[in-house]
C-alpha cells in the first residue's frame, strides 16, 4: 500500500513540474547594429513570447565563431563579404540570405569641432600629429569601407600612418567620444547616438562599396523561431525601426 501511494505521488509530482522551458533565440549581429536589433528583438518578443540573446561584435569577429560552431541561430553580418565567407565555410544556409538595410559613411569629430573637407590639408590639420580611429581595415566591414573611400579621394596616402585600426566600429565611436582621437570614421548611424560627436563630412556613396547588411539562418541553430525572427526583420515594424534610427531599407527587397 505505502508503495503505490509512494508511486502515485512521484507521479503526480511529475504532472506538476513545469515543461522545460524553450531555449532563447540567439543573434549574432554586428556591432553597429546593436540598438536597432535590442529594439526589434523586444518587439519580436512582446508579439511571439520568444526570448532572444544578441552578441555584438565586429562582423569578422562573429563570422569566424559561426563557422567555428557558436550556438548562434541568425547572424547578422554588415558587409557582403563575411556573410560570402560565412557561406563557403558551410556556417550559413545560402537560401536565407537577405539583405535587410543598408548605411552611409562619416566623419567624425568631437562636438565642437566644425565640419572640414575631404581633403589632405584639411584632415592633416583636424589631426594635428594625433592619429584618426578607423575599425581594422583588413577584418571589420567599416575599416574596409574606410579606406576604399580614402582610397578612392586619393586621401590614404596621406593618413596611412596615422590611422589606429580598432576591433568594431563602436570602439571607434567610444574613442572620439572620450576625445582619445580627434577623427574617426563611423557609420552614419553610430554617430547618431552618440550625443558627444559630431558628423564633419559624409563620404560620397560611390566612394566605397555599397554598405549593406544582410541576415541569414546558420546551419548549426535548430532554434524553431529562428525563421519566423529572419522573416520579422524584413516586416514593415522591423523596417520603421531600422529607418527611425538613421538606417537605409527603401532599396532593400
Amino acid at each position: 500500500m505505502f508503495r503505490r501511494l509512494f508511486l502515485l505521488s512521484v507521479l503526480l509530482s511529475a504532472c506538476l513540474i513545469p515543461a522545460t522551458a524553450q531555449a532563447p533565440l540567439t543573434v549574432f549581429a554586428a556591432a553597429s547594429m546593436r540598438e536597432a536589433m535590442e529594439r526589434i528583438g523586444t518587439v519580436f518578443e512582446k508579439e511571439t513570447g520568444v526570448e532572444i540573446v544578441f552578441s555584438f561584435a565586429g562582423t569578422g569577429t562573429l563570422a569566424r565563431q559561426v563557422e567555428a560552431g557558436a550556438p548562434a541561430d541568425v547572424f547578422v553580418s554588415a558587409d557582403i563579404n563575411w556573410m560570402t565567407y560565412a557561406e563557403d565555410q558551410g556556417a550559413v544556409r545560402p537560401e536565407t540570405v537577405h539583405p535587410i538595410a543598408s548605411n552611409a559613411l562619416v566623419l567624425i569629430g568631437a562636438r565642437e569641432t566644425l565640419p572640414l573637407e575631404l581633403k589632405s590639408a584639411e584632415l592633416e590639420k583636424a589631426l594635428g600629429g594625433a592619429r584618426m580611429a578607423i575599425a581594422d581595415t583588413d577584418t571589420v566591414p567599416a575599416g574596409r569601407y574606410g579606406k576604399a573611400a580614402l582610397e578612392s579621394l586619393g586621401l590614404w596616402q596621406s593618413v596611412a600612418t596615422q590611422l589606429a585600426p580598432m576591433e568594431n566600429v563602436r570602439i571607434v565611436l567610444a574613442s572620439v567620444a572620450r576625445g582619445d582621437t580627434p577623427l574617426g570614421l563611423v557609420y552614419q548611424t553610430d554617430a547618431a547616438i552618440e550625443p558627444a560627436v559630431s558628423v564633419l563630412a559624409e563620404f560620397p556613396e560611390g566612394t566605397h562599396p555599397k554598405i549593406e547588411y544582410l541576415a541569414a539562418l546558420t546551419t548549426e541553430g535548430d532554434h524553431p523561431d529562428a525563421t519566423a525572427f529572419l522573416e520579422f526583420l524584413r516586416q514593415q515594424q522591423a523596417r520603421d525601426i531600422l529607418r527611425s534610427l538613421g538606417f537605409l531599407t527603401d532599396k532593400m527587397k
